[in-house]
């Protein structure tokens, strides 16, 4: 799946973890060094302004929209590597949205990042399947539940009207031990399954404290679910942060090594030139014992 690039993040249901999907996945690829743009196609219910701290009066996708500004001026840096465009949040803006405006704005952004993730707002209208069909794949996200998985197959319907493809399905706080299968789940579905996020406390606290999992606690089980999910989405292997830590703890011990080695060796010059001084002091007074010797024998 590495030539896809575009894709649109969608649910049936709110609340199933489809913002912090696209949040966590796009940080774990900006993390391994493509450049990423997140968007918040979810026109009327926009919930990105938060990660970006934005101003009431900044530029936001409802402006691209609105043909009031372009899809530039709406992007803010998050991090490293990645940016957001954020909705707006303010009724009368989102009244005056044009959603077929998006495809442009897509487009734009497609030729300036390695990938756009959509964050797809939950339900069924025009400015909610519209992105569907603009991305190049449809993830899925989903609970085990069975509510949150019925709804998931009402977004797979809605994918195949408006011409998109669905890349596959990733559940989030999945439960160890659970009697659940997961790939039957997927297999009911009829879509690869992509990844099983595990519950996972941190994030929760990770929201709260406006930084992404895999950043916020990085070597947690769920922020681990979410870099394989990116690896695999961008055909690369990406290093945990316990190998990154274990490289860097290799790296310190082996420059203490050498520099123990450097001091030894200098040390032990010293001691070796300390030992030929010993044993010249001690030639010097057997040589001058021998020649006293030899001045009284005469």
């Amino acid at each position: 799946m590495s030539h896809e690039t575009v894709y649109s993040i969608a649910s049936g249901k709110g609340g199933v973890g489809k913002t912090t999907t696209t949040v966590n996945l796009g940080t774990a690829l900006a993390q391994a060094g493509k450049r990423v743009a997140i968007v918040d196609v979810d026109l009327g219910m926009a919930n990105l302004a938060g990660f970006v701290s934005l101003s009431p009066d900044s530029t936001t996708l409802h402006d691209v929209l609105a043909g009031n500004a372009a899809v530039e001026d709406a992007t803010y840096r998050l991090a490293e590597n990645i940016v957001a465009v954020p909705s707006g949040i303010g009724l009368d803006e989102y009244a005056e949205t044009s959603p077929e405006g998006l495809r442009e704005a897509v487009s734009d952004l497609r030729a300036a990042y390695d990938y756009v993730l959509l964050d797809v707002g939950a339900g069924i209208s025009h400015e909610t399947v519209l992105p569907l069909g603009l991305a190049d794949a449809v993830l899925l996200v989903s609970t085990p539940e069975p509510a949150a998985v019925q709804d998931t197959q009402k977004t797979i319907e809605l994918t195949a009207r408006a011409g998109g493809d669905i890349a596959g399905l990733v559940l989030t706080r999945t439960l160890p031990g659970s009697d659940i299968s997961h790939e039957d789940l997927a297999s009911r579905l009829d879509v690869p399954l992509l990844a099983s996020v595990p519950e996972d406390d941190a994030a929760r606290e990770s929201v709260y404290a406006g930084t992404p999992l895999v950043a916020y606690e990085p070597n947690g089980p769920a922020a681990a679910a979410y870099r394989r999910l990116a690896a695999d989405l961008a055909g690369i292997e990406l290093e945990s942060p316990n190998d990154s830590e274990k490289a860097a703890s290799d790296a310190t011990v082996e420059d203490d090594a050498e520099a123990a080695n450097a001091s030894s060796d200098t040390d032990g010059g010293d001691d070796a030139d300390d030992d030929t001084e010993d044993d010249t002091d001690a030639d010097s007074d057997a040589v001058s014992s021998a020649i006293t010797e030899a001045e009284s024998n005469d």
